[in-house]
């Protein structure tokens, strides 16, 4: 039997400090994203959470 297809979905990354949505990633469902990325804005590394469109 075929395997069926995980559903994979697009969400921004936005930066919790200044707020600015800097990333767009695919992502398959399950837990929300919490990464440590780069905000342009700040010029620093920031936590970045997901936020769907």
């Amino acid at each position: 039997m075929a395997k069926k297809k995980e559903r994979v979905e697009q969400v921004w990354l936005t930066c919790e400090e200044s707020g600015q949505r800097n990333y767009l990633v695919s992502r398959r469902r399950g837990l929300k994203l919490r990464l440590k990325k780069y905000c342009p804005r700040l010029r620093k590394h920031t936590w970045h959470v997901e936020k769907r469109k």
